[in-house]
């Protein structure tokens, strides 16, 4: 049964059951409210057509859920506002950490390793390059 994203909102609750049990070919919890099985319909429809969860990130809700504890990327520790300075080659380089992202000679970049790559022309951590890791 193929079932798009505008067919499940305007679902009742009994056609939300009975998409659910065509999907899962399962029962959904008793108490699931109508949103609730909307939500999660249309979340596995947008599996189904572009790919479910990358792994690296079901390795990481695996590692949560068994209560390891996870340590946050280098970039998210350091506030909006903080200023790292990497001299490379005689060059000093200076990166603002902006809200989303860094800024380097006036250009935003995602991520510290894309400037480091910038910099160095090769592929680097760019957590490691700045010095915040070992």
């Amino acid at each position: 049964m193929k079932i798009d994203l505008g067919q499940i909102e305007a679902m009742d609750r009994e056609q939300l059951v009975r998409a659910w049990k065509g999907m899962f070919k399962t029962s959904p919890p008793p108490r699931l409210s109508k949103r609730l099985l909307r939500s999660l319909l249309c979340f596995e429809v947008q599996v189904k057509a572009h790919g479910g969860l990358s792994s690296s990130l079901r390795r990481r809700l695996a590692a949560i859920s068994s209560g390891k504890k996870i340590a946050r990327p280098a970039t998210s520790r350091l506030e909006p506002g903080a200023r790292l300075i990497r001299e490379w080659n005689g060059v000093s380089h200076v990166v603002e950490v902006v809200e989303g992202g860094v800024m380097w000679k006036g250009n935003r970049y995602r991520s510290l390793s894309s400037v480091a790559r910038e910099i160095t022309g090769a592929h680097w951590s760019g957590p490691r390059f700045f010095g915040l890791m070992s």
